[in-house]
């Protein structure tokens, strides 16, 4: 007799599931197929703002980066331009010591070109008169010792002509040297101006390189921030899309609750003390809904929600297995969104595991068949941010 009511149960659950089907295909999408698709799409702007926002930290570490290269390039500047007015200051002085020296060897060239004069002058008369004068200056002296002085002074005079000419082109020839060694030295400082000044030009280049990647840079950060920003947008709007479309839903699953509890009043403490029994697998899933479903919340969430499933295996208006339940179309979104079969794949929370072994194990700490965002329009049992019913 129980087999039967239990049966006929079912039957009229399945009968209102199809009432609802049919009316949702007439009238196109259903409410729950709806927040599947706005979920989704939540989903969707969420991780691309998220890569968005990678690509922003990334653009700012790269500008970072290159303002800190335009900075040292900026000091190698001003230390090249330092050696450079340096290098001009040696080079300036170096044409000042050329110049100086060039005036001491025409100074110098005058004093051998005069001496060298006075000397052939002073030979040419000795030639021209050297019989006469020679002999009178030599036979004009008193004694021998006069003579000999007298020859001594003749022989002197030629030696000093002779000394001072060679002392003044020695002279002339270590300014010479001079002048050379300082011309050699600045031929030195002059190339290496010309090199500085190569080093300038290849920095200068690299500066203006620089500082043009930086001004792409500032761009593609304003576009970032710009999509950021669109993303900000979008995902306000599908939210408050997705608030509208479950207060919808509350209204329909309350309506749909109202019609099936009127159905399982007789049943509903039978169905509290259901025993379920898990099946292989069933805790990686059922921890792995709870995870998306109260992985923010309490653990007392946690367990609530676990036991929502479980309520809904014990009665016979879903399905009689927690998978059944769990894939049952329309019913629960991470499912549908995909979000689940990603917490499923690595693997729930220590939390959410323990949470599902106590449910499995028979803790069911609530008799609701229905849980959602609490926006104060349905009434039940409210646990942090979700509403039992």
């Amino acid at each position: 007799m129980k087999q039967r009511f239990h049966r006929i149960k079912q039957a009229v659950a399945c009968l209102l599931c199809f009432i609802f089907t049919v009316s949702a295909t007439v009238y196109g999408e259903t409410t729950q197929e709806k927040l599947d698709q706005a979920s989704s799409e939540i989903d969707r702007l969420n991780r691309e703002k998220e890569e968005k926002q990678g690509e922003l930290s990334d653009i700012k570490n790269y500008k970072t980066g290159l303002s800190g290269e335009l900075a040292g390039l900026n000091d190698e500047l001003q230390q090249i331009s330092d050696s450079l007015d340096e290098l001009q200051q040696q080079i300036d002085e170096q044409n000042e010591n050329i110049s100086n020296k060039e005036a001491e060897i025409k100074k110098q060239q005058k004093k051998c070109d005069k001496q060298y004069e006075d000397m052939k002058k002073r030979i040419q008369y000795s030639y021209e008169h050297s019989q006469e004068s020679m002999l009178s200056i030599l036979f004009q002296a008193e004694s021998f010792s006069d003579f000999l002085n007298r020859t001594e002074y003749v022989q002197a005079i030629t030696e000093y002509d002779r000394n001072m000419l060679d002392e003044y082109q020695n002279t002339l020839a270590a300014i010479k040297q001079e002048k050379e060694n300082l011309v050699a030295e600045r031929e030195k400082l002059t190339d290496l101006q010309g090199q500085m000044q190569d080093k300038e030009d290849q920095v200068q280049t690299l500066v203006s390189d620089k500082q043009e990647k930086i001004k792409k840079a500032e761009q593609e950060i304003t576009d970032a921030e710009a999509a950021i920003s669109d993303y900000n947008a979008q995902i306000e709007k599908q939210q408050a899309y997705e608030e509208e479309l479950e207060q919808q839903k509350a209204k329909e699953d309350a309506a749909r609750l109202a019609e099936i509890r009127r159905q399982e009043e007789a049943e509903k403490a039978k169905i509290a003390q259901t025993t379920v029994k898990p099946a292989a697998g069933d805790e990686a899933l059922l921890a792995a809904l709870i995870e998306c479903e109260a992985g923010g919340e309490s653990y007392d969430g946690m367990l609530a929600v676990g036991s929502v499933v479980l309520n809904r295996v014990a009665s016979g208006s879903f399905p009689n297995s927690v998978v059944g339940v769990i894939y049952q179309s329309g019913q629960f979104s991470p499912v549908a969104s995909g979000r689940f079969a990603n917490v499923l794949a690595k693997g729930a929370g220590s939390a959410s595991v323990q949470a599902a072994k106590e449910v499995l194990g028979g803790r069911r700490t609530i008799s609701a068949l229905y849980f959602r965002r609490n926006t104060g329009l349905i009434e039940g049992t409210v646990i942090g941010s979700h509403v039992f019913y």
